[in-house]
């Protein structure tokens, strides 16, 4: 099997039911699959190596991602907004490939790497000149390569994650009923195109036959904008978006988001006041909170709608502190936490995560992270407690080592976001001569004539954790760096700070 079998068996059962709006323009899921095995026609013909996009999120993106599945080809989408010479140096590294997007830029800055490049409707059109020639789909395609992703590369060269179409068909298999979805459910997404969260909420959105609703570049207002005229049902949002959302509404926006039924957030560390603010603001929709990377074909932790109320109302700290969680592992995979020395962790205590099973790929272009057990290490750091919740600590190398004692970023964060004056905080290691790392933190202000004392902000997070905690230095910034998926780059914080 390869994941055209999603899109196949949407159209069968739902020929003429809209499958995607973007821009505008509808199309059904007889026509994204006309669309998508014209595409692979072109693909075959094109005598590319795979298949790349660089646009925004578009129609594009369902076309290609399937049509290259059927041609048996890597979908390799790419982040349109990387500097050239970062994007340049990624398309060497897939020449030659059939790249639909921005063809003017592919040219100007690869012209000689021998690519063939299509703007998004002039691809789309060719795709469906391409239908009369259409051949026959190798369907013994499970352990080829479904999509190559380029991971971030803060630190390094980026490394080409791959997934196959037994990780994707494992994770959408297993997590989605099929034809779950009433012709009135819609689903509204955002989340770029090159990253495995947009990737996966179009298989999962096709293979349960919910209309997608793309839209292209958020806007607190444009998403509200959606959810009324498209009558979406469910989204997926970053916290970053969740707190842009929840501003919008509270100034005093008029929408009316009364079909909206489930929200699910991911990509980031959600802040405890963001979550709270929203089901209190929400109180009929369901919160789903997703975990997953790249390497394990997208989730592999929830906290579901009524683990997120049931925290709320509770009165017991241990339930309480389940919002701040990432929920329990999918039923189809295994989590452990290890030590430094492999050795498996009892509950609540905190080292790497460690996951295993038929969606992980832990496998990267000419190599696999896997260990002889199947395992892979995701280099998050976190814990279980005793019921099987998993909490996140932050990446394995961004927990600060004090003095020989590790500290977690995130609980300094929550602290100081619990502050009235505080509407953002990042905590961070910076060199020691003494402790060899110290606990750096940078905050940003709701109003900067109503500024803390640094000495007001240690005390709160004496007060709140231990002396141990206390920030060694404070900087106040106008705002904190975020990717577009919402995550905190630390790392250039820590640069801000040691500068």
């Amino acid at each position: 099997m390869n994941i055209s079998l999603l899109l196949e068996m949407a159209a069968e059962m739902f020929p003429d039911r809209v499958g995607l709006v973007c821009d505008g323009q509808r199309w059904t899921y007889a026509e994204l699959l006309d669309a998508a095995r014209g595409a692979s026609v072109l693909i075959r013909q094109s005598g590319a190596q795979y298949v790349s996009l660089l646009d925004e999120s578009c129609e594009a993106a369902v076309i290609a991602l399937f049509g290259a599945a059927l041609a048996g080809l890597p979908y390799c989408p790419l982040n349109y907004r990387l500097a050239d010479g970062e994007l340049a140096a990624l398309l060497q590294r897939i020449a030659p490939a059939l790249v639909i997007g921005d063809e003017t830029r592919v040219m100007r800055i690869a012209g000689s790497q021998g690519h063939i490049a299509y703007s998004r409707d002039k691809f789309a059109a060719k795709a469906l000149e391409s239908l009369q020639n259409r051949a026959s789909v190798d369907e013994n395609l499970a352990e080829d390569i479904a999509v190559q992703l380029f991971t971030s590369g803060t630190t390094a060269a980026p490394k080409a994650a791959i997934l196959r179409h037994s990780n994707l068909l494992g994770y959408i298999l297993n997590s989605v009923e099929f034809g779950s979805a009433g012709e009135d459910e819609a689903s509204l997404v955002v989340v770029p195109p090159y990253h495995i969260a947009g990737i996966s909420a179009l298989m999962s959105s096709i293979y349960a036959g919910r209309r997608i609703v793309m839209l292209p570049a958020f806007a607190p207002t444009d998403w509200l904008s959606l959810i009324e005229t498209e009558q979406v049902t469910n989204a997926f949002v970053v916290p970053t978006m969740l707190a842009r959302i929840i501003d919008t509404l509270a100034s005093g926006a008029e929408t009316d988001i009364s079909s909206l039924r489930a929200i699910a957030y991911g990509g980031g560390k959600m802040p405890l006041e963001v979550i709270r603010k929203a089901l209190g603001m929400f109180p009929d929709v369901n919160f789903t909170n997703a975990y997953g990377l790249t390497e394990t074909s997208s989730t592999i932790a929830l906290l579901g709608p009524e683990d997120h109320r049931a925290a709320l109302a509770s009165d017991d700290p241990k339930v309480q502190a389940r919002l701040g969680s990432l929920g329990q592992p999918l039923p189809t995979v295994e989590i452990e936490i290890r030590d430094e020395n492999g050795q498996v962790l009892p509950p609540n205590e905190t080292g790497e995560i460690y996951v295993r099973g038929e969606q992980v790929s832990g496998e990267y272009r000419g190599k696999s992270a896997l260990d002889d057990g199947g395992w892979f290490p995701t280099r998050d750091a976190g814990f279980m407690d005793e019921e099987g919740y998993l909490f996140l600590s932050g990446r394995a190398d961004d927990v600060i080592v004090r003095g020989g004692e590790n500290i977690s970023p995130g609980e300094i964060e929550d602290v100081l976001l619990t502050h009235p004056a505080v509407a953002d905080a990042c905590a961070c290691a910076i060199p020691s001569v003494e402790w060899g790392e110290a606990i750096g933190i940078a905050v940003v202000l709701r109003d900067m004539k109503a500024r803390p004392t640094d000495q007001e902000l240690k005390d709160l997070i004496r007060d709140r954790l231990r002396s141990s905690r206390v920030p060694d230095q404070i900087a106040f910034l106008q705002d904190l760096p975020y990717n577009e998926m919402g995550k905190l780059m630390r790392r250039e914080v820590k640069k801000m700070l040691v500068d």
